[in-house]
């Protein structure tokens, strides 16, 4: 099974880039969307027939959202972490499959002046007892922009953003919480000493000179971690501020 997660920034700017190319010749069987900027009825898109797509859309316009493209129907879709309600800034979307559930998170941000950062706490920890619970059931897959670089490989110039949101100890240790409930950030334990980043601000030239961080995962149940055959950060490809990361799982049944 081949997996992408890109938060794309906007779906009305990125379908005016390089979209669907990207998409196309990307072939997954599960493309996560963070960032979608708009609702599935504001916007037309040509995407191949083949792929069921699920939208959680923010109320507020133009703002956060998430989306999946899918070859494969899911036995049941939930929205939110409450699991059956509409998240009103639309961060995550669960699938549930045969062998696992594809979770698709766009986690909120502590904002510039760490004024969020107590929100951010109390949504990282429902969102990992949510998890948690769906680990309980079946293996889990979860693939989107966590709004954290876990450690100091993860981010250019680790002192100088000490504290810095998105770097800041509470959402770091929240982090270390989730994998160690059971959980495994598949690319850092295959590449463990690659410096890759996904995100580049636009501020200055921080993509031409690499000045980037890691917030976009794929965080894997520990049982999957033996069929993973592909964990790749897709850094060359543009058109977001962020990059698309790709997961393939072998032995996996939708």
């Amino acid at each position: 099974m081949n997996f992408i997660s890109w938060n794309v920034n906007g779906m009305r700017a990125i379908v005016k880039k390089n979209f669907y190319e990207f998409f196309n010749a990307a072939d997954a069987d599960f493309f996560n969307v963070q960032e979608t900027r708009v609702a599935p009825d504001e916007i037309k898109l040509a995407i191949p027939d083949e792929y069921y797509q699920y939208w959680d859309s923010a109320e507020r316009p133009g703002y956060a959202g998430t989306a999946v493209f899918t070859k494969h129907k899911p036995i049941s879709v939930a929205y939110g972490l409450d699991g059956n309600d509409l998240d009103p800034e639309g961060r995550t979307i669960t699938l549930e499959y045969a062998d696992f559930y594809l979770v698709n998170v766009y986690a909120p941000v502590a904002g510039e002046e760490l004024q969020h950062l107590a929100e951010k706490e109390v949504w990282d920890e429902k969102f990992i007892k949510f998890v948690d619970n769906l680990k309980q059931k079946k293996n889990v897959v979860i693939g989107g922009d966590l709004n954290i670089a876990h450690d100091p490989i993860d981010i250019f110039n680790p002192d100088e953003h000490h504290e810095a949101p998105g770097y800041t100890k509470v959402e770091r240790d929240q982090f270390t919480e989730l994998l160690d409930s059971g959980f495994c950030d598949i690319f850092r334990k295959l590449h463990p000493t690659e410096t890759r980043y996904t995100f580049w601000s636009y501020r200055g030239h921080a993509r031409r000179d690499n000045h980037g961080w890691r917030l976009d995962y794929f965080i894997i149940s520990d049982p999957l971690v033996k069929d993973v055959r592909v964990a790749n950060i897709l850094d060359t490809v543009e058109g977001s501020d962020h990059c698309p990361v790709q997961l393939v799982i072998d032995n996996l049944q939708a």
